[in-house]
């Protein structure tokens, strides 16, 4: 191989790496071991392909080369040259994720840093929204932003579009994005549109990404349908977000061979546990249960049992069902569907803790004393029978005084009193899970209660209703008995340290805090390490006690809602990782998740674990195995998680614009939810937000007060700020770009 003055050999650039790459067969080493090679006063940058040579990597390996060089450079550990060459990093090219606005500039996201840095339109240089960019920074100026631009795209981050087709005169049409991020239409070409009419949604994928005057071109490879037949409008969020819809015939076929009955083989070496009363407690229409919950009192101690479909049995790793699983990370909720994580053979038959069928479970069996404090647990293998599937609505009705005969529809109270042989285990839940929620809170705990929606809809996927789902005694008891269990399993595998996968939440910005404690002062609010004015305060100092007592003075007030909503947006967002280092929201050190493996694959991960471990099985082979391996399930676990809520987000705010579109013109009573510089947003009882532009407010010029987040009228002094009261008319529904116009009606008094 020649080096970069093409004569000398590598011997002369003094490395004596010969077989090393095979040597180093973990990832993370041999990630160091090029970064070693980069730093190395010998080493000149060199292309891909030079550095294959070097190291000796051999040709069935050059795509883990690759995808290394990819992540180094993701990292900011290497930098790419203006030539292609990889070289040590210098600290002034960073690499990141550009996301696109639809004004032509966009902003890039770089792991680790906390603010992202802006890119005006023409610094651009043909970034798509998504993609990887190489970025250089700017001079810093009087923006808000640090600035930057982008050199050059190390990968793409979309490869195909949903939209609306639009067809020429011409032999050729375009597609009309759905996503609002992308600004450019894309260019079909007439022999490349497969049929498409004008109005038909459309999945196209990009084959060329355009540049300086020339648009983006494409090919469209899937007809949806048109725009306004039912079901279409859903199917083309699930598509724009790429998320796998359908399972592949060996994955189908894979199922089908699975048992669907516990046989005696399965049982062996199992705690027997079906002799235990426990239920399952779920939503009416809930079909993959995973959890079910056992209690009793023995005088001095409870004893609570969190039960877990063992799905670890029916899913191998490394199968076709288990790369799947992965690859998914996550079930799907949409507002008129699910799309499973794993098929619905498995998801609602064999790994379903369905009443009456014997299962195998993952069982953590903790005491727990009168303040709520677990003195002994055991995690082990067990087989378990459900004797009622519980809803929440029926344990919700069995422990309030009136719920069986008041609050019920004339002939229920016979359904319900089939329960009553229950009542006794329900109520020693409602007394544990309150004592395990007291002991949370005094640690700091926070608890967000926002009323979630539900929205109904009708045969052909019309929305009929949109109502506030609201939390009661029977979510409540779940919610806190998983929350004991995933602690416990926690805190036992990292004093083992062995290999896992924790739930983590870190400390928040500072700066997020402290725009919070500003906004909050407002109402006359305030965090004690942060003071009423404002004081710079370190992330240190700051203790989740503290968001907790906030939340606890706005309760009941009008401005509770929104006040909860900001202080949740100054967190940060919880994640999957290898490294313990705590749960700020939960006040925790040791958080996972253990408690819902059909639909979340770092539960599925950890249950493997957790079972090699019970049945001494992790030797160092396993344990190296697993450290190699978890690194990147945490990571692609914490990105479709992120995935799946916003599709989930967007198809909510679809559907709400859709029902909206039904009482254009009507009044309604909400309260000023956000203020930005281009108006007032407005929150109705059933969670619908609308904009009041500001072109749109009554009677004055009205500027943005940024610092007191308020909108203040020039001339009148009339204020519009968070949590405000007022009456709005819904003026407009743009269900293309799923957003809601409002005007402030004219019998609305506002101000201050």
């Amino acid at each position: 191989m020649l080096c970069a003055n093409r004569t000398k050999c590598k011997a002369c650039l003094g490395f004596r790496r010969e077989g090393e790459w095979m040597e180093q067969n973990n990832r993370e080493k041999r990630k160091r071991m090029i970064c070693d090679l980069a730093q190395d006063p010998a080493y000149v940058p060199m292309k891909e392909k030079e550095l294959a040579v070097l190291l000796q990597v051999a040709r069935e390996e050059r795509e883990e080369l690759r995808s290394i060089l990819q992540e180094l450079l993701t990292e900011g550990k290497l930098m790419l040259t203006a030539k292609g060459k990889y070289a040590l990093s210098d600290g002034s090219i960073l690499t990141g994720t550009f996301i696109s606005n639809a004004r032509g500039f966009g902003f890039v996201e770089v792991e680790g840093r906390e603010e992202d840095l802006y890119i005006p339109e023409d610094k651009v240089n043909g970034a798509f929204h998504r993609d990887m960019v190489q970025i250089a920074l700017l001079p810093e100026g009087t923006g808000k932003r640090r600035e930057a631009r982008v050199l050059r795209v190390l990968a793409r981050g979309i490869t195909q579009v949903v939209g609306t087709f639009r067809r020429s005169r011409e032999n050729y049409g375009f597609v009309i994005p759905d996503n609002v991020k992308l600004h450019q239409d894309i260019f079909v070409p007439g022999e490349h549109a497969k049929g498409a009419v004008d109005g038909h949604k459309v999945v196209a994928e990009i084959t060329d990404y355009g540049g300086e005057g020339k648009k983006p071109e494409g090919k469209i490879t899937e007809i949806l349908g048109h725009s306004n037949d039912p079901g279409v409008d859903i199917m083309s969020i699930v598509k724009g977000f790429e998320l796998p819809v359908e399972f592949s015939e060996k994955i189908m076929n894979q199922v089908e061979r699975v048992s669907q009955e516990v046989s005696q083989a399965d049982r062996a070496g199992r705690r027997d546990l079906r002799d235990v009363v426990m239920v399952t407690i779920d939503g009416e229409d809930a079909k993959d249960l995973d959890d079910a919950v056992s209690v009793s009192f023995d005088g001095e101690s409870y004893h609570l049992g969190v039960h877990i479909a063992d799905v670890t049995n029916y899913v191998q790793e490394n199968s076709a069902l288990d790369r799947e699983a992965l690859v998914r990370g996550t079930s799907v909720y949409l507002v008129d569907r699910v799309i499973p994580m794993l098929p619905h053979a498995l998801s609602n038959g064999i790994c379903s803790l369905n009443q009456g069928e014997d299962r195998l479970a993952l069982s953590c069996l903790m005491k727990i004393n009168r303040k709520g404090e677990i003195t002994d647990y055991e995690i082990c293998e067990s087989v378990i029978k459900v004797d009622r599937r519980m809803s929440y609505t029926v344990v919700r009705a069995l422990l309030e005084e009136e719920g069986l005969t008041e609050r019920e529809p004339e002939g229920k109270e016979e359904d319900y009193r089939q329960y009553t042989e229950l009542l006794p285990m329900f109520r020693l839940m409602e007394e544990l899970a309150a004592i395990l929620r007291k002991k949370r809170g005094k640690r700091g705990s926070i608890d967000f209660d926002f009323p979630e929606c539900k929205i109904c809809l009708d045969s052909e996927g019309h929305p009929t209703e949109i109502r506030p789902y609201e939390r009661n005694v029977a979510t409540d008891i779940i919610e806190d008995f998983m929350l004991a269990a995933n602690e416990t399993v926690a805190q036992h595998f990292y004093w083992l340290e062995l290999p896992f996968v924790y739930r983590t939440h870190d400390v928040p910005d500072g700066d997020r805090i402290r725009k919070l404690s500003a906004i909050i002062n407002n109402f006359g609010y305030y965090m004690k390490s942060v003071g009423r004015k404002g004081a710079k305060v370190s992330t240190e100092e700051i203790h989740p006690k503290e968001i907790q007592k906030l939340l606890a003075n706005i309760a009941g007030t009008p401005e509770e809602a929104m006040i909860s909503r900001l202080a949740l947006r100054s967190m940060r967002q919880a994640r999957y990782s290898v490294e313990c280092t705590g749960h700020f929201g939960l006040a925790c050190p040791f958080y996972c998740h253990f408690t819902s493996p059909i639909r979340r694959y770092p539960d599925l991960q950890i249950h493997r674990i957790i079972k090699e471990q019970l049945r001494g099985r992790l030797g160092e082979e396993r344990i190296a195995h697993y450290r190699e391996i978890l690194p990147e399930v945490a990571k692609h676990s914490s990105e479709t998680e992120r995935r799946a809520d916003e599709a989930e987000r967007e198809t909510e705010k679809l559907k709400k614009v859709e029902y909206m579109e039904g009482h254009v013109g009507e009044c309604f009573d909400g309260v000023v939810s956000g203020v930005t510089g281009w108006g007032i947003y407005v929150e109705l009882p059933n969670t619908v937000e609308g904009l009041v532009h500001v072109s749109r407010l009554p009677g004055d010029y009205f500027y943005y007060n940024e610092k007191a987040c308020e909108m203040v009228g020039e001339a009148t002094g009339r204020v519009y700020k968070l949590g405000m009261p007022v009456r709005v008319i819904i003026s407009d529904c743009d269900r293309f770009n799923r957003t809601i116009a409002m005007e402030l009606a004219e019998d609305e008094e506002g101000g201050e």
